[in-house]
């Protein structure tokens, strides 16, 4: 079974957010619900330099989430998209697409061809 290695889950609101996500670091993180204790993936994402203020953005849209901070921007985007095929991609995800790279990077999708 996959696995996010990630922290949580927890209540997607500001003062949870602030609460648990306390470095301003680059990071990945899931959102989605708790149904008879277990988490349920609907989202996985990440930020390349605040992990804590891209959270934020989802407060309202899902009830909960589950995060982990990463070294670096490229550890954030691999991470980000080893939970996105784990979790069947766009087909049981609500993401709508592969997940990017930032602007002028040149890396690689650990699990697909896509950026080939």
């Amino acid at each position: 079974m996959a696995s996010l290695n990630m922290k949580g889950s927890y209540e997607l609101t500001n003062e949870k957010i602030d609460e648990i996500v306390t470095r301003k670091s680059a990071g990945n993180y899931a959102l989605g619900y708790v149904k008879e204790s277990t988490f349920y993936v609907k989202y996985v994402g990440r930020a390349d330099s605040d992990v804590n203020g891209r959270l934020k953005k989802w407060v309202g849209s899902y009830k909960r989430f589950k995060f982990s901070y990463a070294s670096s921007p490229k550890a954030a985007f691999e991470k980000e998209c080893e939970n996105f095929h784990d979790f069947g991609g766009t087909d049981s995800l609500d993401n709508k697409i592969h997940p990017d790279r930032p602007e002028g990077a040149s890396w690689k999708c650990p699990k697909c061809d896509k950026f080939d």
